[in-house]
């Protein structure tokens, strides 16, 4: 019987039709159509303090941010669709990862959000460049927390034109990246959840 990946969706921005959310609408569209189980959420929805290891000290981790482990760890891979932010990651997305590394566990269940999961990069920009950037500090940090993250990207530029009134992408180009990006993060997803269930 065929495994059918849980994916996590989600933007590095919270903004009333931001780029990097139409990408991860698009995304999502994607997956669904590939035959993914795909969870889209948004950030606003758990909001974060900004990281700080005294309040960690006195209250504890955020219930929010157990809320976001809990996704990343009940789900076989993830996509992060990000924008750039002065050349880097945006610091709504950061501060969420970083709160989520700080988990250990859930009562008292060893939880481990991140180690092991799969994930793939978008980037978006309104200019040329297509937050390539920001995607590739973003490759770094989830490399460092030990995320598998795979080779296909989904890079948009001069997004503010990029998509159709569908919410598709204009360019042939885009759709085939998306394709492929999509099929390779289900692919790999599946063969993990293979393995784990083995």
């Amino acid at each position: 019987m065929a495994v059918i990946p849980k994916i996590l969706v989600f933007a590095g921005s919270i903004r009333t039709g931001s780029y990097s959310g139409r990408v991860a609408d698009a995304a999502m569209k994607e997956l669904v159509l590939q035959g993914a189980d795909v969870t889209r959420i948004s950030l606003a929805d758990h909001p974060l303090p900004i990281m700080d290891q005294d309040l960690e000290k006195e209250s504890g981790v955020p219930r929010n941010a157990l809320a976001l482990a809990r996704f990343f760890a009940g789900h076989d891979a993830v996509l992060i669709a990000t924008p750039e932010y002065n050349g880097s990651i945006p610091p709504l997305l950061k501060n969420a990862i970083d709160w989520v590394s700080r988990v250990r566990t859930d009562g008292n269940v060893a939880l481990r959000p991140f180690p092991g999961k799969v994930v793939g990069i978008c980037s978006s920009s309104d200019g040329h460049f297509a937050g390539i950037r920001s995607a590739t500090h973003l490759r770094a940090v989830l490399s460092h927390i030990q995320m598998e993250v795979i080779a296909p990207q989904v890079s948009v530029p001069n997004a503010a034109e990029a998509f159709d009134e569908a919410g598709d992408f204009r360019d042939e180009r885009l759709r085939k990246g998306m394709t492929r990006l999509c099929r390779t993060l289900i692919e790999r997803a599946a063969m993990l959840s293979d393995r784990v269930e083995a």
